[in-house]
């Protein structure tokens, strides 16, 4: 079973790579990406973990961009993780989100919530901050009943406390993951509500794949995305999108699996095809 989207506490995760890849493993899962937003600080330890459990480890990232002024994610596959200029856009983010971070702390305080900073870091630990992150404080002060309400009142896009992000736009960040060697793939493109033409504009920009399974897909969203993949030549991928059952309850490593043939074919469109077995 080949699981090509996940998260740790590198970023919004619940778990640590090493916990997530046991929890992997322990689900039948035999090549795993990991997909950290913006940052591949817990690829390391990752790697470690993978090998004692005999998992496959492939290298991964999630970057945030934009293509027609709609927010996209990015999966990067197979990337050198030492990649400078990859490394440096991390960095940069790191400090891009605290400064957003405490922007979206201020409006709630001015709504009247009096979440701290210190709050959401101490939740966060050495993780790079997230919208996630300060959605589960308001959980656990129980100002909302879950994340995904936290973000429908107040975090989502065009919501009270929602603030604007760094833009890098879709074709930059797609040229960034094949300079460190990897693929590009669009994530979730039916949750992110993509149209046709969204794709387009990324495929002739270099794109190498749709993640056309996903936990958020049902039958016929996912039927409309294979289609895509097929007139673009987009190799189709699956993947969990698991954060923890705090984080995305009801999913599980494995689910929403990427089939052999399509796996095989992404790794084959890596510049550097990198992965530990």
């Amino acid at each position: 079973m080949i699981d090509l989207h996940s998260h740790t506490t590198a970023s919004d995760g619940q778990h640590s790579p090493t916990e997530l890849v046991a929890l992997a493993a322990a689900a039948g899962v035999t090549a795993l990406a990991v997909t950290d937003h913006d940052t591949v600080e817990g690829l390391e330890e990752a790697t470690r973990a993978a090998r004692g459990h005999g998992v496959e480890l492939v290298p991964g990232i999630e970057l945030s961009a934009f293509v027609n002024k709609r927010e996209v994610h990015i999966l990067g596959h197979f990337v050198r993780p030492d990649h400078p200029p990859l490394a440096r856009y991390a960095a940069r983010l790191r400090v891009e989100r605290e400064e957003r971070m405490e922007r979206m702390v201020r409006r709630l305080q001015e709504m009247g919530f009096p979440v701290r900073m210190e709050e959401v870091r101490a939740l966060a630990g050495d993780a790079q901050l997230g919208r996630p992150h300060l959605a589960r404080v308001m959980v656990e002060r129980r100002w909302c009943l879950d994340v995904k309400q936290a973000f429908d009142r107040y975090l989502g896009a065009g919501k009270s406390a929602w603030v604007e992000r760094f833009k890098l736009e879709g074709a930059d960040a797609i040229r960034l993951l094949h300079e460190a060697g990897g693929t590009a793939t669009l994530a979730h493109p039916g949750s992110s509500k993509l149209e046709r033409y969204d794709i387009l504009v990324l495929a002739r920009a270099g794109l190498d794949g749709l993640e056309a399974l996903h936990s958020d897909h049902n039958p016929s969203v996912m039927q409309r995305y294979l289609k895509f993949a097929k007139e673009f030549d987009l190799v189709p991928t699956g993947g969990s999108d698991f954060h923890g059952e705090q984080v995305t309850p009801g999913r599980r490593p494995g689910d929403s699996p990427t089939p052999p043939e399509n796996f095989a074919r992404l790794r084959a469109r890596a510049p550097h095809a990198l992965s530990t077995s």
